[in-house]
């Protein structure tokens, strides 16, 4: 009886310490499977945005719990984002920011989008600037296939479809840039003061708001259920995180660029940068610029894309 005891022990102890190793195996997965979650989790192409990789560059820029696009919910500013965000242009007279917030939402959705972030999901974008170094690129057909088609300010499709394609899903604008939006494509408000606020308001009633610090249209063809505001917050954690504060605010093209990281797993960059000659121009509009001969730091935001590009969480088509 005592060697069968002896062997009955040993099986004992042997399927105790395989059960305490699958128990520890299960307690790691766990672990990582948070880990994932909270540094973003990942997607279900065939690179995400939010992939991890060997450095940490990206994610101690990149906040997955910043709030994107306003709404009432979180409508309410820290004092230090609405002092930031007020000090940016002219000051937006008596304009009640309370008051403000409270119309725009009896007006536009009250919603959270892109919540649906996860492993099962792949959101494809394509973020179109305005750059001449389009022309000729015969990229229309390759932007019109991802799944949102993301452009800035003024950028038109008709006449270019060849080279900047015909699809649209997204605008992001601010009053002085404004033009009509596809009746498809959601109104994305980049608001650089209350009276942006003030003016998307008008838009959709009054119309009595034509001038803010040059003039602006009273209106623009857009359905009211398709309009989305950028959060102030948004703005400046793009600022203070991925710009470490230089220059005096990002340009509308890298909060773009940023605000396509947080909604989309897989980023294309079309139309950014100089033309081959070195020359800055639009590709509709043919006077020459310099990107950095502004309140935007060009030289720092060019350096943070090429670091995206590196990392691969972008692909940029030159």
């Amino acid at each position: 009886m005592v060697p069968f005891t002896k062997c009955k022990s040993s099986y004992i102890r042997v399927a105790f310490t395989f059960g305490i190793f699958f128990l520890l195996m299960s307690l790691q997965n766990t672990v990582i499977d948070v880990f994932l979650e909270t540094r973003g989790g990942m997607c279900a192409c065939d690179k995400c945005v939010t992939d991890l990789n060997d450095s940490d560059w990206f994610f101690k820029r990149f906040n997955s719990t910043v709030s994107v696009l306003l709404n009432r919910r979180n409508s309410v500013l820290q004092a230090s984002v609405y002092r930031w965000w007020t000090g940016l242009q002219r000051d937006s007279g008596k304009a009640n920011y309370t008051d403000v917030v409270d119309t725009l939402f009896s007006l536009f959705p009250n919603e959270e989008h892109y919540s649906d972030a996860g492993p099962d999901r792949c959101r494809t974008c394509a973020v179109v600037g305005n750059s001449g170094n389009l022309l000729g690129s015969h990229y229309g057909p390759l932007i019109d296939l991802h799944d949102f088609v993301i452009r800035i300010n003024k950028g038109p499709t008709e006449g270019y479809e060849k080279d900047v394609g015909s699809k649209t899903t997204h605008r992001i604008l601010y009053p002085e840039s404004a033009v009509d939006v596809d009746s498809s494509a959601q109104l994305v408000l980049l608001p650089l003061k209350i009276k942006d606020l003030l003016w998307l308001i008008s838009v959709f009633t009054t119309k009595h708001i034509t001038h803010t610090y040059t003039k602006v249209r009273p209106t623009v063809n857009v359905t009211r259920d398709k309009v989305m505001i950028i959060h102030p917050e948004f703005i400046k954690y793009v600022y203070e995180s991925w710009l470490q504060k230089h220059g005096k605010y990002p340009s509308t093209g890298f909060i773009t660029l940023i605000y396509a990281l947080h909604i989309c797993d897989q980023v294309d960059v079309y139309g950014f940068g100089a033309k081959s000659d070195g020359s800055w121009h639009h590709y509709f509009d043919k006077s020459l610029s310099h990107f950095n001969k502004s309140n935007h730091p060009g030289d720092f935001e060019y350096k943070t894309i090429n670091e995206l590009l590196f990392l691969n969480k972008i692909t940029k088509h030159k």
